[in-house]
Order: C-alpha cells, then structure tokens, then sequence
C-alpha cells in the first residue's frame, strides 16, 4: 500500500478481524468495488449511449451501450434470447441463459457486433478476442419479471412491496474478467483510469447490464417505470463456492483489501472532534440502515433468525447516536454488541467521512504481487510461526472435526468445490487450502538444530508451499484468514459474504452454507442521473 500518515488509533488485530464469525458479517462500504466505480462515474458525469436497439416486440434481440470512462470508450453488447423455462438454471453447468453479455473495448462495428451475437451466448463454448474485456451472462427473475411487465402494460407501476423484497429484474451466473476463456488479459487495462481498481471492468459491466434490464422490461411492457422504481431495481448474482477460494488464493489483495478498509475505520474513530453536521448525518443513516434491515428477510430460517437479532440490537444501539461524545465513543459502545453490529456500525462510519476514506481505493489492487523477505534460516521460520500462527497450532488434524472437508477443482467445469473427506471420493486430488494444517506440519518437522531454509526445503520439498505461507503473514499480517478451512464447522458462506462485501453486494440470501444469492446496484444512481451529489446509496432502503 502506499504510505500514508500513522493512524490516530491502531488498526483492529488480524487476529480480530480475519475471523470467519466476523467475515460473514461484513457490509459493503464506500471502498467497495461497485461504489468506487460509481463514484467514478459520478464525478466525471459520465452519459450512457445506447447505440443499438434492435429488439422484438417481446424483448429478444441485440443492445449496445456506450459509455466514456477515464478518456476511454467501453460498450456493452447486450444479446437478449428466448429461454424455455426447462433451461432455465442459476447452476454454473447451464449452457442457456436469457442473456448474455461482452463488455467491449471501443465501440463495436458491425463486424465485431456479428461475431458477438453469435459467441456471447455460447459463453465458455464461444471464441473470444483482446477487445472483449468482460463476458458474462444472465436470467431473469420471472416472478419480477412478469409482475413488472403485467404492471406496466396495464398502465400500471410494479408493486414496490415486490421491488424491495426481491431487488431486480435478472441476476447474473457469471461475471467473467482477466483473460479468462480467451478474453482480454487484465494487463491490457490495468492502468487506465477508472478500470485499475479491484474488478473494475466487472463492475462496470454490471452497471451496464442493470440499465439494459431496465430499458428491456420497459420497451416489452410498453411504458416507462417510475424513477424511484427503477433506482431500486438492481442486478442480482447467484454466487457459490467458485468464489470462495479467491481470497486463499490472492492473499495480497485481500490484505490490501482489509487493510485500506481497517485503515479508513481508524482514521474516523480516530478524530479528535465530531461536528453537528456529522452527527446529523449519522443519525440520519442510522434510521437507513434501521429500515434496510427491516426490509431484509431472507428465507433461511437460521440466516434470517442472525437478521432479526441484528435488527432487534440495532434498535437498542440506536440512542447512541443522539449525541455522540466522538466518534470514538460510539464505537466504544459497540465493543459490547455482536460482531454483525460491530461491521454495520465500521460501515456506517466509513459512510460520514469520506475525505477519510476515499483516497484509500487506490491502493486496493495488487500491481506487483507478493514483496517478502526470505527467511535467514528454519528458526526465524518457527519464530514467525509461534508469532503469527497460534489458531493454527494444537489441532489435532488427523480428527475428523478438524480435517471433515477437503477443496478440490471439478473437472468437469474447472470450478472449486467441497467434498467431505471421510463420505466422498477425491481427496487426493486436494487443492492446497488447508493452510492451518500444513503450517502445523512445517512446525511439527522444523529441527532444533537451525539450519538454512534452502537445505531444509531439499530434504521436506513437501513445505515449500507452507514456508511461503509463513513468509507471506509477517508481511501482510490481513492477508491469511485465521481460522481451519478443513474444519467440518467450516462455512464457505462466511468467505463469500466477505468477498461479495468489497463488491458491494447487499440483500445477501444464502441458500445453503455453500451459495447465495446477493443484489448489485440496488439504490445506484441511475444511467441519466451520474452526478457527484448522486452518490449516496449505502445500505437502500425503498423511497415511500
């Protein structure tokens, strides 16, 4: 990260906050990805062209949308299809979708529009080039879906009961970026202003897809939707366990991540004044995130029994904002609430001060990839063990309540899954995700005579993979969760809610421990309303 000046307060502990109980818990923030990428757009006042509109009376057909970013053109080419509904499937083996989606670098040409309409929809199948930045696909929410559409042709507005409860009209299964299934490579766009954030190009094309699902259902329902509508209409997604082991895998920009969020939150706690103003605008988006929450239901029972305690804490915490001593102070108070009021709370508080938190999106991203110092011999290696690795010591890996799970890689879609090790076939095919285990193993075999790393490695190779673990904490002390990704408690759902979180995903809705459904953009200005005064949407609640 860059430098910046010391914290008036210490960042809270990895040890604190690289919990999954606390992962699980989080909230989007103004450092999310989604956010950033708005606030971009507002600020350049940027305009959506819609370039192309050849659609049936009945929604199918071709979109293009062009949008200026940062001096740079992108378009989204939108190719909407029939779907019976027997293919109809969030599951990432579909090969049918209701529509499918390149972000493309320029504005297509009729060519380029011609090759597109014929790969997009195949999506891994299809055959793509260095100027198809993004590929994704989508299908709608029939029950909203059809409401809306019966709604507007009656001359009617769609039930805003259903607008809140279910949040968008399609959700996408997919939102694929950086060279993958032939695409353009990252590095083609990762220093152009406005895409060299964290899933930048994603982002945008999420945007883009919401506002064509807007244009869609109003050109088949043959009227236009009420702007306070339309602006809580977002996108949905469908995430499962291809997600999760992201943040194992790319352990810098997790901790860039946590670090640039956790540096923001001291900053504001750290102020030596609270003005009026400030405290108003806490109150006021203490009353948001009450009401949000009491719009938040989800159908898990155990999942919506943490939100009802969580909207029940909050209602008791909220004569802490009447008259708040300092910022500090109210986020002393909440040291005796749970760990999902706690995250609501760090959130909120990003949200009052931006010129605290704001230049922090810059150092989000991962341009030059681990930078550690090697280690001088085994006994800094168990030095640095015993100091950063104590939840990982002690567990006795051979029980089954220690060692239930094991990763590993489907072959037939390339994607993560989870198997139960002591039930299920596969386990020698074990993706290296138990990081808690194999550190333990480093530690068990370490000798006690010291002796350099490199002849240790030649004679246990089987550490190599630990040792830079190791190496990677004593730098990045946010970049390892803390907790055993082997577990038979462990709850994949906890990783997607924290990833999903730096998106800016709200309305999360687990459908199992292992995938969820979110919303994106739900409360986003709209396409024709990108100014800065625009950007206030944390945590929507419907205008009423």
């Amino acid at each position: 990260m860059k430098d910046h000046a010391p914290s008036p307060v210490p960042l809270r502990p990895p040890e604190t906050v690289m919990r999954l109980s606390r992962m699980g818990q989080m909230m989007p923030t103004r450092l999310s990805f989604l956010r950033v990428l708005v606030r971009r757009l507002c600020t350049e006042r940027a305009s959506v062209l819609r370039s192309v509109w050849d659609m049936s009376p009945d929604g199918y057909g071709q979109a293009v949308y062009s949008i200026s970013l940062g001096d740079h053109t992108y378009s989204l080419v939108a190719i909407s299809s029939h779907l019976p509904d027997d293919q109809r499937s969030d599951r990432v083996i579909a090969t049918a979708w209701d529509a499918a989606f390149v972000l493309f670098d320029g504005v297509p040409g009729p060519n380029d529009l011609d090759r597109i309409a014929t790969q997009a929809p195949k999506q891994e199948a299809g055959r793509f080039g260095p100027r198809d930045l993004v590929l994704s696909r989508a299908n709608k929410s029939m029950r909203m879906w059809d409401a809306t559409v019966a709604a507007l042709q009656s001359g009617q507005q769609p039930d805003p009961r259903m607008i809140r409860d279910i949040g968008y009209l399609m959700r996408t299964t997919a939102v694929y970026g950086n060279g993958k299934f032939g695409i353009a490579d990252r590095n083609l766009i990762a220093d152009r202003p406005g895409l060299d954030g964290p899933f930048a190009a994603e982002m945008l094309t999420v945007y883009l897809i919401r506002h064509f699902t807007l244009d869609l259902v109003q050109h088949v329902g043959g009227a236009a939707l009420d702007p306070r509508l339309a602006r809580h209409i977002g996108i949905g997604n469908a995430t499962g366990l291809g997600m999760a082991p992201f943040l194992v895998n790319h352990p810098v920009l997790l901790h860039n991540w946590m670090q640039a969020r956790e540096t923001a939150l001291a900053r504001v706690i750290g102020r030596a004044a609270i003005t009026d103003e400030q405290i108003n605008r806490l109150q006021d988006l203490a009353r948001r995130a009450r009401a949000h929450l009491a719009d938040w239901h989800v159908p898990a029972e155990e999942h919506n029994a943490v939100l009802r305690h969580l909207e029940a804490d909050w209602d008791r915490f909220l004569d802490h904002f009447d008259a708040p001593a300092s910022f500090a102070s109210l986020w002393h108070a909440a040291q005796s609430e749970t760990a999902s009021l706690q995250e609501l709370l760090a959130a909120l508080l990003l949200e009052v001060c931006p010129e605290d938190v704001d230049d922090l999106a810059a150092d989000m991203g991962d341009p030059f990839g681990a930078l550690v110092a090697p280690f001088r011999d085994t006994d800094a290696v168990k030095a640095a063990i015993s100091s950063d690795w104590a939840w990982a010591l002690g567990l006795d890996y051979s029980a089954a309540e220690h060692c239930g799970r094991f990763w590993y890689v489907s072959a037939a879609k390339l994607e993560p899954r989870l198997g139960d090790r002591f039930t299920e076939p596969g386990a020698e095919l074990e993706s290296p995700l138990d990081t808690a285990r194999r550190v333990a193993k480093l530690y068990a075999d370490l000798p006690e005579q010291s002796e350099p790393v490199s002849a240790f490695t030649a004679t246990h190779p089987e550490h190599v993979h630990a040792i830079a673990r190791v190496a990677l904490l004593a730098c990045y002390p946010y970049a390892e969760i803390r907790d055993n990704l082997i577990a038979a408690t462990c709850r994949p759902i906890d990783m997607l809610r924290c990833k999903l979180s730096f998106f800016g995903a709200t309305k999360f809705d687990p459908k199992s421990d292992l995938w969820t459904r979110i919303t994106l953009a739900q409360g986003a200005p709209l396409a024709n309303e990108l100014r800065p005064e625009m950007d206030d949407w944390w945590l929507p609640v419907m205008e009423r």
